[in-house]
């Protein structure tokens, strides 16, 4: 939620920049009153009790309302109301999606995920349970050992989340990306 709410701000930003650089580079056109101004007369100056007028009339400080809406005040402090949150149950959802879901919080985007699923389709078939006698190797990631994984939760042998959050945490610590580490595991035969 947080990388969305960074991008959205990014984008306003690099939107105003753009709406701002195109207005600043248009001509703009030259109406009467426009053309008296650029005119190379010198500008006549304003008395005070013009600028004052001006100012009543450009002003909208009587528009304004002098108290704050106490209601509105209240319901956008910190201090009061409850923050809408969703919280998803992802203890059953296929660890290919959790995958594709916990990718970018180890700097890895979506376009990385075939990789990914190339190695862990070889290593355990995305199954939290494989393990492998000769090597002692465990979960999704094959960790060797697999009691590794108990970094990323005490529940490592029974939940894709923590096998997940492991293997990408090696996945990102060792080779950078999962495209780097497919690559070596191409080359090695293992990762």
């Amino acid at each position: 939620m947080r990388n969305v709410a960074i991008l959205s701000g990014i984008a306003v930003a690099a939107t105003g920049i753009a709406v701002s650089t195109g207005v600043l580079s248009q001509p703009l056109p030259v109406n009467g009153a426009a053309a008296a101004l650029s005119t190379s007369t010198p500008a006549k100056s304003l008395s005070q009790a013009e600028l004052a007028d001006r100012e009543q009339r450009a002003s909208r400080s009587e528009d304004r309302r002098p108290v704050t809406d106490t209601v509105k005040a209240r319901a956008l402090s910190n201090a009061s109301g409850r923050a809408v949150t969703k919280t998803e149950d992802l203890s059953n959802a296929d660890p290919r999606d959790l995958a594709r879901a916990l990718m970018p919080q180890f700097g890895m985007s979506s376009s990385q995920f075939g990789c990914l699923d190339n190695i862990w389709s070889q290593e355990s078939g995305w199954n939290v349970h494989a393990a492998n006698p000769s090597s002692s190797a465990y979960g999704i990631p094959q960790a060797l050992p697999g009691s590794k994984m108990s970094s990323a939760g005490p529940n490592w042998e029974d939940n894709a989340e923590t096998q997940i959050r492991w293997g990408l945490g090696y996945i990102r610590d060792r080779y950078g990306s999962a495209c780097a580490a497919w690559s070596y595991k191409q080359g090695a035969g293992w990762y």
